[in-house]
């Protein structure tokens, strides 16, 4: 769905470039995340690959076809959500949904069904001036699906949002990817990749440092150890036993026979421990 190698990008007067060389590839039907800080490159690479920045070095394919050979037929191709909401406030989110419905010549949704899809069926009479953070995040994620894109951006797209309504983003995404859409999510919420995406690149300093499925970066780099907890609720003890050679080691199974157990858990890496392990920076 994807190609892109060697992309370059330096802002104008900036020291140094924000994009310093980025190869990667996005399998049709996927979902693939940018993971990294504020300031890595993940926005700069989302707009550069949905037309808005200019002036990038390096080779990038999009549909089958290279990027800056495509026309304002792109647009009907992708569907965009934006982490800082951009409606007309004094517009009702029905009247803002039409007005941008008009911009496309093909088949598109209805503003009541693209509502629907968020959860804000109820709310499309009212001014978005008086949408919450939260339900503008969502009217900004109807919006980019009014074109039924096959490519869909998505730039913090749980951001502003309560558990449940974050809950219930995810469900779309993971629901569009059943229908065999193409998903970049641009975040540094771990929780939002981990649970969406079927590949993720962490991005420091504009490079891809690492690049896999969340699970086999998490088995790459975690622990293989058990820590086990034993003895009176008040004061246990603690031991950590290594998972290779678990059923032959005596003092586990010391303990199995002849400790009261109080716990025992895998000693799982997190994908953020995973990341910090690998570039030695947090995401905050």
């Amino acid at each position: 769905m994807i190609r892109v190698s060697g992309l370059r990008f330096c802002y104008p007067k900036a020291p140094a470039p924000t994009i310093a060389d980025m190869s990667f590839e996005v399998e049709r039907g996927e979902v693939f995340g940018f993971l990294g800080p504020s300031g890595a490159g993940k926005s700069t690479t989302q707009n550069i690959l949905i037309g808005l920045l200019r002036g990038w070095q390096g080779e990038i394919e999009v549909l089958g076809k290279a990027l800056p050979a495509w026309g304002r037929d792109y647009y009907r191709q992708i569907g965009v959500h934006f982490e800082l909401p951009n409606h007309y406030s004094k517009l009702t989110a029905t009247e803002n949904l039409t007005f941008f419905r008009n911009m496309f010549d093909g088949d598109t949704e209805s503003p009541e069904s693209v509502l629907a899809l968020v959860g804000l069926e109820d709310h499309g009479d009212k001014p978005v001036s008086d949408y919450s953070k939260g339900m503008k995040n969502r009217l900004t994620l109807a919006r980019s699906l009014l074109n039924r894109p096959k490519l869909w951006f998505l730039d913090e797209p749980t951001s502003g949002l309560d558990p449940v309504n974050a809950v219930k983003v995810r469900d779309l995404v993971l629901a569009r990817k059943r229908q065999g859409a193409t998903t970049i999510i641009t975040t540094h919420d771990m929780h939002v990749a981990h649970t969406l995406c079927d590949r993720v690149a962490f991005i420091v300093d504009g490079r891809i440092v690492e690049c896999d499925a969340p699970e086999v970066l998490e088995r790459r780099f975690g622990r293989r150890e058990l820590r086990v907890s034993y003895g009176p609720e008040d004061e246990p003890k603690s031991e950590v036993f290594a998972l290779d050679g678990l059923a032959g080691n005596e003092d586990f199974q010391r303990v199995l026979r002849q400790e009261r157990l109080v716990s025992v858990h895998s000693q799982e890496t997190s994908l953020e421990d995973v990341f910090v392990q690998i570039t030695g920076r947090s995401l905050t």
